[in-house]
Order: C-alpha cells, then sequence, then structure tokens
C-alpha cells in the first residue's frame, strides 16, 4: 500500500504532486501515505512498523515504551504541513522551506497506522500557518502541532 497513488479524477498537477510524493524514498522508509489533501488541508497516514515503533515493545526502533518515536512525529509533521502548503500554492507562490515548527507530545502514539491532519489558519504572502494534530489506530490525539511554512514571490516579467 505504502507508495501506491490513485490517480482517479486528478489533475496533472496533482497527479505529479501524488507521484512525487509516493517516489520520495524518505516517505517509503516511513510508511507514509497521503490520505486526502486539497487546498488548505492534508492528511497522512504513517503505516508504522519495527523501524518507526508504534507497535508495543517489540519495535527495534521507535520511542518509550515501544510508541513511534517523536523525531519521527516531528518529521510527520513537517511533511503533512508542506502537503497542505503545496496544495494551496497560488501562481508566483514559491515553497522557501520550513521556518518554524513546535509540537507538544500529548501520550506515546501506538498502533498500526498513524494519522497526521494538517490545517492552514492564515496564508499570506510571505508564510503560511498550519496547525497539524496528530492521533493514534484509536483515534487519540497524540501530538499538536504548529508550522510557519516560508514563501518566496517569483519575480514578475518587468519587475527587479
Amino acid at each position: 500500500m505504502v507508495g501506491q497513488i490513485s490517480e482517479s479524477g486528478a489533475g496533472p498537477e496533482e497527479v505529479r504532486a501524488r507521484r512525487a510524493f509516493a517516489d520520495n524514498p524518505l516517505h517509503e522508509l516511513m510508511g507514509l501515505t497521503v490520505d486526502d489533501a486539497g487546498v488548505g488541508f492534508a492528511r497522512l497516514r504513517m503505516q508504522t512498523n519495527r523501524l518507526t515503533g508504534g507497535q508495543g515493545e517489540g519495535a527495534i526502533g521507535g520511542g518509550v515504551g515501544g510508541s513511534v518515536h517523536g523525531g519521527l512525529l516531528a518529521a510527520l509533521v513537517d511533511i503533512a504541513a508542506l502537503q497542505a502548503v503545496v496544495h494551496s500554492l497560488q501562481p508566483g507562490d514559491r515553497p522557501a522551506g520550513t521556518a518554524d515548527l513546535g509540537i507538544t507530545y500529548l501520550r506515546p502514539a501506538m498502533g498500526d497506522s498513524i494519522v497526521a491532519e494538517a490545517t492552514i489558519l492564515r496564508k499570506g504572502r510571505q508564510m503560511v500557518v498550519i496547525e497539524v494534530a496528530i492521533t493514534d489506530a484509536s483515534d487519540r490525539l497524540c501530538s499538536k502541532a504548529r508550522v510557519i511554512y516560508a514563501l518566496r514571490q517569483e519575480a514578475r516579467p518587468g519587475t527587479a
């Protein structure tokens, strides 16, 4: 399932974005798929495994008590936020990278899959503010995060 994409009903830019996501080796290693994405939001799923943790004490990687490692959750937040931004870009917007990311861990993330839901709170010309909630397989809130993502504007013809 990881790396698979559905192209039904998607325009050429959406298909390109989905393929780029699925072809990213980090996304594959983390077991990430895009459940849904559109203007202002994205929902990603992490299929946990022995490396990511989340499945209890048998994990060779992961965090406390076999939970998903907090660093992986922070990476999941960043990736989900970027997906929300990418699906919300306007002509002239150029992604410029994460400017700030803060995450609060509320409980260990456990289970076969972890979901990150990113929602854009505000999009301006130079920055986007995104809130991300991470829930576990039992739909319990595990983490809340806020991301500030920087944008640059492409130079318009005739301007310096």
